[in-house]
């Protein structure tokens, strides 16, 4: 399959551009910097392109079957304009070209920033673990451009039904996952709920998501894509993880627990059982 893959010089993109390399399909890199950041194959083509440009956008994804749009500001930044109005219209570019060009596969990054976590003023959980259905009200201009990347989607498979879109809800994407055990519970990481997701899992989600071809799921559909570990380990000389009861008891006591669900151990504070059900994909370390 021949894949376009945005910001493919990113943290998140470099590890998706190996698998998809290595998988043997054919790989459009794109990104704003001269030159790429990962070895060339011969399955592999770079293109520099500022992708808020529509018609540049659209030519470099001509003759693509699928896209893995990586590209975004990674933060809000100083909260003002650039990350929202970026964001917004490189998704918008993204997707709309892809509508126009005939590219009915497409997997999007969106964040688990879609929920008010480590960049929002207050956090508002309703019940752990998070899934799909928990509400999305970031406060934030990073958590809401990707939450209006998902309504983009949500508009154009109205209007073009046989599109295919993913949105990803990524965590923390690290190659291992030992650098996300943090020995102090609180502040950023206590507003994260201690969540990552090892980068290469996270690379085999984006390409389940627009080359695997099955009729578990149409339309656009959101996914977190999220280690089921937490990622709070205990004080140095001791091993494993805090009880993840004992996280939830000190920090965050008035969030119910959802039905049918233990969260206690090394469990995170998300489900991800969607990915799997649909995608089939599930977490690597």
């Amino acid at each position: 399959m021949k894949i376009a893959i945005t910001g493919c010089n990113g943290h998140v993109g470099k590890p998706v551009v190996k698998l998809a390399l290595r998988l043997g399909h054919n790989v459009v890199g794109i990104d704003l910097a001269a030159s790429p950041a990962v070895e060339e194959a011969s399955n592999f083509t770079y293109l520099q392109v500022d992708l808020t440009n529509y018609e540049a956008s659209l030519n470099a994804f001509r003759g693509c079957e699928g896209i893995v749009h990586l590209a975004a500001h990674r933060s809000p930044g100083d909260y003002a304009v650039e990350t929202h109005n970026a964001n917004v219209v490189i998704s918008w570019n993204v997707l709309r070209g892809a509508t126009e060009l005939g590219i009915n596969r497409v997997a999007q990054a969106s964040s688990v920033n879609i929920i008010t976590l480590v960049y929002s003023k207050k956090c508002n959980f309703k019940y752990f673990p998070i899934d799909e259905m928990h509400e999305t009200k970031p406060d934030e201009p990073y958590g809401l451009s990707k939450l209006i990347c998902e309504m983009q989607a949500d508009a154009l498979v109205r209007r073009y039904p046989t599109m295919r879109i993913a949105s990803l809800r990524l965590h923390w994407s690290i190659p291992d996952p030992s650098q996300a055990s943090v020995k102090d519970p609180n502040g950023r990481i206590k507003q994260d709920l201690w969540g990552y997701v090892q980068e290469d899992s996270a690379a085999d989600a984006f390409l389940r998501a627009v080359v695997d071809e099955n009729d578990k799921w149409s339309g656009h559909e959101a996914f977190f894509i999220v280690s089921p570990k937490h990622a709070y380990w205990k004080n140095e000389g001791e091993f494993g993880p805090v009880d993840a009861r004992e996280l939830r008891e000190k920090h965050w006591p008035d969030v119910p627990i959802k039905p049918g669900f233990d969260v206690s151990g090394s469990k995170g504070f998300f489900d991800c059982s969607k990915a799997e059900k649909l995608l089939g994909w599930v977490h690597k370390d």
